[in-house]
């Protein structure tokens, strides 16, 4: 079989490796399958993530990912070749950048979650970047410092709107969600549903879907959804247009109509 091009920057069928070591600046970078806004966004890039950089041109980089290894086409005005190295992370579904330390100062970006930034100073109530821009403190935690429960973190972003290849509170998607609520907690995980079943965890051997339990991994062809509790389904889905929470046997015989049945069930250990 042939490399993944999701996972490998391929030329003329050979994989390239060399580039520079770049950074997500932007509070929010999609990544695109090709060089063209109007292509299809695949994923999307958080500030603070690193990012290996093959090529540019006219104003868009080729770029693999760091974090989770995704390869596509970034707008070239979201990267800075400084990098730095983040001392914390957004902990909160969203939050602002302003203009100084205080409330009523001017908000100049959105940050979301995992989104990662280094503290120059900090007080009680805010934390300073080198530019001068402040951060409610409390929507902070240190880089080490991650969530235990990723259903817990999952559940925070109940009703956030579906977003084909997104990952933050401004829009997700099935495989986004997942992988965010797994590296609030410092799991790894990879990017789309495919991916996540063959990595994640271990196979049930499912009889009527009975004796699952919360934080269990339910697939299908191109889904995924995560049990909140033995009987409940959250999942961000095309249907409802956002992230819901559903008996899952409904869910199962919605989906199977349009996709077909679960494929596995997977454990985290």
């Amino acid at each position: 079989m042939g490399l993944d091009p999701r996972l490998h920057a391929l030329r003329d069928g050979q994989e390239i490796f060399s580039g520079a070591d770049w950074q997500i600046a932007s509070a929010i970078a999609n990544v695109h399958r090709a060089p063209d806004a109007g292509s299809m966004q695949l994923t999307q890039a958080l500030m603070g993530e690193r990012v290996t950089v093959f090529e540019a041109r006219t104003g868009w980089a080729w770029v693999k990912l760091a974090r989770d290894g995704y390869v596509g086409f970034i707008d070239f005005g979201a990267l800075t070749e400084t990098t730095s190295t983040p001392t914390h992370r957004v902990s909160v579904p969203q939050t602002y950048f302003y203009t100084g330390p205080n409330i009523k100062s001017q908000p100049v970006a959105t940050l979301t979650m995992n989104a990662l930034v280094t503290v120059d100073a900090a007080d009680e109530k805010f934390a300073r970047l080198a530019d001068g821009r402040c951060i409610f403190a409390k929507h902070l935690k240190p880089v080490d410092e991650v969530e235990t429960d990723f259903v817990a973190v999952a559940q925070r972003f109940l009703h956030v709107p579906y977003l084909w290849g997104g990952k933050s509170a401004l829009g997700l998607d099935c495989s986004g969600l997942c992988q965010l609520a797994l590296e609030a907690t410092g799991t790894a995980c990879p990017r789309d549903s495919d991916m996540q079943e063959n990595a994640l965890g271990s196979a049930l051997l499912v009889n009527d879907l009975d004796g699952l339990k919360r934080g269990d991994l339910v697939f299908w062809d191109g889904h995924v959804g995560i049990m909140a509790d033995g009987e409940n389904l959250l999942h961000a889905n095309g249907h409802f247009m956002q992230v819901t929470l559903e008996p899952l046997r409904g869910a199962v015989e919605r989906i199977g109509k349009a996709h077909g049945n679960v494929t596995s069930v997977k454990r985290l250990a």
